[in-house]
């Protein structure tokens, strides 16, 4: 068996090439398939081994990569978690069934992928049907805040990135993509306010309850600051998943 990577570039609703990765091996894939996404300051790489883990298992896997990063198009434009979900997700869930017709998909997102992913399907509840499981890697939106020392530490990070206008991920050793503040800024403000509220008001915080996906949540015992422990269970709990 030999694991072999495709590249396919899909064109969003506004106009952005989205690098749209297919890992799998020189034989049949009977297990099913999974889409991964990557979170801040990374891109396909940070998923290939897990990639490469479940391909030697018998499935197919499907990375998608932030615009801006990775193989996708480079823009000037601001953009935000709003903008991934809506328009680079979304575009990859048609393909995925739609074009290639595909069921009983399971998620694998990491951190603001994982942000990202709740928000296009709060916002496109029917690509529910076509989602077996989500798993999410050091993920939540309005739950960072648990001690006066973590709140000014968010603040300090929202401020000095307004002054740069990014994040310098590459100089500071955080990973291999910078991230522009219009994305920043909307992570701190969700965790300094304890919200999860969009551009338009729509209340994320609110509509999580509406995905009945079973989700696995996994934190790291030692993050302090992205997505500690306690914010990730309180995310992981908005969704009901003892209902389902």
């Amino acid at each position: 068996m030999g694991i072999k990577e495709n590249l396919r570039i899909l064109k969003t609703n506004d106009n952005i090439n989205i690098a749209f990765w297919n890992i799998y091996n020189t034989e049949d894939s009977l297990k099913g398939n999974i889409f991964l996404n990557h979170g801040f300051f990374s891109n396909k790489k940070i998923c290939m081994g897990i990639a490469k883990y479940f391909v030697k298992l018998g499935y197919t896997c499907w990375i998608m990569e932030w615009r801006n990063h990775g193989s996708s198009s480079k823009t000037k434009n601001d953009f935000d978690f709003e903008t991934i979900g809506l328009y680079d997700i979304k575009i990859a869930f048609e393909y995925l069934t739609k074009t290639l017709h595909l069921k009983n998909i399971n998620c694998i997102a990491h951190s603001g992928g994982g942000i990202a992913l709740i928000i296009f399907l709060i916002r496109n509840q029917s690509f529910s049907d076509y989602i077996n499981s989500i798993t999410l890697f050091g993920c939540q939106s309005f739950g960072a805040v648990t001690s006066v020392k973590a709140y000014f530490k968010i603040s300090l990070s929202k401020f000095f990135t307004y002054i740069l206008g990014y994040v310098p991920a590459k100089k500071i050793g955080l990973g291999i993509h910078n991230e522009g503040y219009v994305i920043m800024k909307q992570w701190c403000n969700w965790n300094l306010k304890k919200e999860f509220i969009g551009r338009t008001n729509i209340n994320y915080h609110n509509l999580m309850k509406l995905i009945r996906i079973p989700i696995l949540s996994i934190c790291a015992k030692g993050d302090n600051f992205i997505a500690p422990p306690k914010g990730c269970e309180e995310f992981f709990n908005e969704f009901n998943n003892n209902e389902i």
